[in-house]
């Protein structure tokens, strides 16, 4: 059976892992690094750039390299995440034909699925050349407080990779699988998850191979990327206090004070204070060039994001009161997430929890590992774990004068279905329209609107008499369906709830052809590289023993046309070099192998 990955698609970094004969294990990537920058861009001659290779250029590319995507996926155009990353980021961010967001990349419009799409690519492409074999199934992590839109959108993203994706799983919960997978445990354990772009905080119940969650919360909004946002901030606010320059109005300079802003934030894991150090900024109109030269202490950077500390502290107690749990019911707390390096996020986590956090996994790669278990007991039965997931946002239906009426309460265990009755609310009301909304907020038109449908053919009566029984399924995959019944007469109405990514079907299909064409050209390019490289090894070697070959043969005329036929092969090899002919290429790989395979045998013999 085909080998099944588990991915984690992080805001800063990406990762996967694969289950091999019992044991799960991350992936590394061709630079022998576990995670993968979560950086795309598109170079001026329109080549896609992908983790390293993007992140090493941004600072000179910085209008057209993505970063933080996840932060924008299955967004609506004009909400609050939106408006910042408009105002904070060097990349161009444009509004999408379905009220969605899109970034702009040279002379082309993305969409956030395609650009994470490019991002999961990746992801697959490292399992693939680990493996040996195509992977062609995922489970991909997505924040625990993620809505269903964000969550489909990550779901039409692993399509357009190529990757038919078999679920899509809580970060905090994948990561309390790999806490616990192999280990007879009976624990109710905390996983505080901060990572680069959001914060998740799930408590969960193990016992014998069962992983419950009891409740969930979050911020998809707060995270790594909000840190360094503190730093930069300071940086640019002291720099204009001394040269009356702000410097967030030039995207290189931006990205230099990202990249910096980032670097010392993660030395100050482990020292007292950092040196931030940016020559020539910032040059004014008179030519006149202006330096950055700053030192972060650990005790300023602490008070400059307390207060984004204090807020995951916040979320944490809201989130035991919601599972009705106390701190001393809490058995152990896992930290999850790059962020959970910084001491002062150590510190508030162990004050807050009153116990030290352990720290037994990896914070950047256990997410991956959860995928991956989760992804093994998807394909094969066999696999001991069962995972009682949660939703994480209360699901309803709009009623009369604005409100909201939550059928299904936030941190109910899925699959599960529940009902409710009402009645007209004006007189001769023949039908009822359904609108079907996600949140929190007890007015409607702040919460999430996920589908609508009418009921219709209702007997006219007054108001009040009539009564209709709305009820709410969701599966064990999250779909959600909602069906109206008018008690007296039975008749119903019923819809699906299809969460949208801001992305028609026709456009995901046209993307995944897009991409499928350029996975071609790019392995078309890499054979042409390869056979280059062989042409190259072999013209060397062939330059390297040539005088011994010419003296072994001496001078008959047999010899001088054995060389004369190896200088035409090397001659030829070399002006192949400039041609992206797989034809030619090959042609003049195969005759510089010959001559190398004459060349041997003349040598064994000489000798």
């Amino acid at each position: 059976m085909a080998n099944v990955v588990g991915i984690d698609l992080g805001t800063t970094n990406s990762c996967v892992s694969v289950v091999l004969d019992g044991t799960p294990k991350v992936i590394p990537n061709k630079a022998g690094y576990k995670t993968t920058p979560s950086i795309v861009a598109i170079s001026e001659s329109g080549r896609r750039l992908v983790g390293q290779m993007a992140k090493r250029q941004a600072i000179t590319n910085a209008r057209h390299t993505v970063y933080a995507a996840k932060r924008l996926i299955g967004r609506k155009w004009g909400s609050p995440a939106v408006l910042h990353s408009l105002e904070t980021c060097p990349y161009q961010i444009v509004q999408g034909p379905h009220e969605d967001v899109r970034v702009k990349l040279r002379d082309k419009v993305y969409s956030v699925p395609e650009v994470s799409s490019m991002i999961l690519q990746e992801m697959k492409l490292i399992a693939e050349e680990y493996l040996g074999e195509e992977v062609t199934q995922a489970v991909i992590t997505v924040p625990a407080y993620f809505n269903d839109n964000q969550r489909q959108a990550t779901k039409d993203a692993g399509r357009i990779a190529g990757l038919d994706v078999l679920r899509i799983i809580n970060e905090p919960t994948a990561a309390a699988l790999a806490y616990g997978y192999g280990k007879d445990l009976d624990q109710t354990i905390a996983i505080y998850d901060l990572g680069g772009g959001t914060f998740d905080i799930s408590v969960l119940e193990i016992s014998e191979g069962v992983f419950d969650v009891m409740a969930t919360s979050g911020d998809t909004f707060l995270g790594g990327e909000d840190f360094d946002a503190r730093v930069i901030e300071w940086l640019t606010l002291e720099f204009a206090a001394e040269h009356r320059v702000d410097l967030r109005k030039d995207d290189m300079a931006l990205q230099r004070l990202k990249d910096a802003a980032e670097k010392a934030k993660i030395e100050l894991s482990t020292l007292a204070q950092s040196e931030v150090n940016l020559p020539f900024i910032f040059t004014r109109e008179n030519n006149e060039t202006l330096h950055l030269q700053r030192t972060l202490s650990r005790d300023k950077l602490e008070e400059l994001v307390a207060d984004l500390v204090q807020r995951t502290i916040k979320i944490c107690n809201q989130t035991l009161e919601e599972a009705q749990l106390s701190i001393a019911d809490v058995d152990e707390v896992i930290l999850v997430g790059g962020m959970t390096r910084m001491p002062a996020v150590q510190r508030a986590v162990n004050e807050f929890f009153k116990r030290t956090p352990k720290k037994g996994v990896h914070p950047d790669e256990v997410v991956a590992i959860g995928a991956a278990i989760q992804a093994q007991a998807l394909v094969h039965e066999d696999t001991e774990v069962l995972l009682l997931d949660v939703t994480p946002h209360s699901l309803g239906i709009m009623v009369y004068g604005g409100g909201f009426e939550i059928i299904i309460e936030k941190n109910s265990t899925v699959p599960t279905s529940q009902s409710h009755i009402f009645t007209t609310v004006r007189d001769n009301q023949t039908s009822v329209k359904i609108l079907v909304l996600q949140g929190e907020s007890l007015r409607a038109e702040e919460n999430e609107l996920l589908g609508e449908f009418v009921l219709t053919g209702l007997r006219k009566a007054a108001a009040g008499e009539v009564e209709v029984e709305v009820t709410f399924d969701i599966s064990a995959d999250g779909i959600v369906s909602v069906r109206a019944r008018d008690l007296e007469t039975g008749k119903a109405q019923s819809i699906t709830v299809t969460a949208t990514s801001g992305l028609t079907e026709d456009e995901i299909k046209k993307m995944i052809t897009e991409n499928a064409e350029y996975m071609v050209q790019v392995r078309q390019s890499e054979e042409v590289d390869a056979k280059r490289d062989q042409i190259r090894r072999a013209v060397r070697e062939i330059e390297k023993v040539f005088p011994e070959v010419e003296s072994a043969l001496g001078g008959s005329a047999l010899g001088q046309d054995a060389l004369a036929k190896a200088r035409d092969a090397v001659t030829t090899g070399k002006s192949a070099l400039g041609s992206n002919s797989m034809a030619q290429l090959s042609s003049s790989a195969e005759a510089l192998e010959r001559t190398l395979q004459v060349f041997t045998g003349i040598l064994e013999r000489a000798t």
